[in-house]
């Protein structure tokens, strides 16, 4: 039988190394795959060093401490994540926001993917109306101008709102769920569908201003506007996210490098969807009411600066796991 000094001095440096590893200040799916490998490899060796331990009766301490390090192991490899106390209020109020930061870059590159090609959209067909009939039919053209021509002076008729509420969260999810889940296309779907819908939402408003109908319009899309196009940018933010995840592994499966990402990305998707609900009532009962432009324009200003603040600071005292 080997002394216990001789076997602790042969294999110490392993456990250290596992030792090491376990106490890195990270989730151990966010490893990449060659160093989670590393570690299931140690902890198959620390197990059979445990049997010897016990089988030649080495002392009680060094039992307990390899014990200590191969039941870490275990619920790192094996163990469920903790389910968070503060549940969905959470998600929402504080990993959200601090996601939403986290990958600002994709929302950067989302934003410039939908705003510039509104701002050509629009450009466009403020200079020459024929550049609309490329992108939009004649015929859908013609009926949002005249569905802005009267303004909203005198509201809806009674029970329309709830109604059109149903349809505008129906459409803005429909909206915001392909410019996410074509992101899994390697973010090719995100781009296209984020520069489709600007081109678009560009080509009608141009549109409609050349009609002499831009008040309106525009009177009608400042109250949700603030929730619904950030939600969409979003949303959009989130494909690219899960693009990357795809492209850029870091040594994982790509299955593993999405898992490595879901939760992150999942948290701007909750976020994105509650926004889109928030838009949707505005869009069903504020923004089409007979209140006056100058009450609807403050509101878009108030809403304004809250989404942003909620974004930008919401969240910052708890680090996102």
């Amino acid at each position: 039988m080997i002394p216990q000094d001789v076997f602790v001095a042969q294999r110490e440096p392993e456990w250290r190394e596992l030792d090491l590893l376990l106490g890195q200040d990270k989730e151990l799916y966010s490893h990449d795959g060659a160093t989670i490998s590393r570690i299931a490899t140690l902890y198959r060796a620390l197990c059979g060093d445990l049997v010897r331990v016990q089988s030649a009766r080495y002392s009680p301490d060094l039992a307990g401490y390899l014990n200590g390090i191969a039941g870490r192991t275990h619920s790192a490899l094996y163990g469920a994540r903790p389910i968070r106390a503060f549940g969905f209020t959470g998600l929402v109020l504080r990993e959200f926001p601090a996601a939403l930061r986290k990958n600002w870059r994709f929302f950067l590159l989302a934003t410039l993917l939908f705003v510039v090609p509104w701002i050509i959209g629009q450009a466009g067909t403020m200079a020459s109306p024929s550049f609309a009939k490329h992108v939009l039919p004649a015929s859908q053209l013609e009926g949002m101008a005249q569905a802005y021509s009267k303004g909203f002076d005198e509201g809806r008729m009674s029970g329309v709102d709830a109604s059109m509420a149903g349809f505008y969260v129906y459409n803005n999810v429909g909206i915001a769920f392909r410019c996410f889940a074509t992101g899994i296309l390697f973010g090719l779907g995100s781009v296209f569908f984020l520069i489709y819908n600007g081109l678009t939402i560009g080509t009608v408003t141009g549109w409609v201003w050349n009609a002499g109908h831009g008040g309106n319009i525009l009177t009608f899309m400042c109250g949700h506007a603030p929730f619904e196009l950030t939600a969409i940018l979003i949303s959009g933010a989130a494909g690219l996210r899960m693009g990357y995840a795809l492209v850029a592994t870091e040594g994982r499966t790509r299955i593993g490098s999405l898992r490595a990402s879901a939760r992150e990305i999942g948290a701007m998707i909750v976020g994105a969807a509650l926004m889109l609900i928030i838009a949707a009532g505005i869009e069903g009962f504020w923004s089409p009411s007979s209140l006056p432009p100058q009450v609807k324009w403050g509101a878009s200003v108030v809403f304004t600066l809250g989404v942003s603040g909620f974004l930008l600071f919401a969240g910052r005292s708890r680090k996102l796991a």
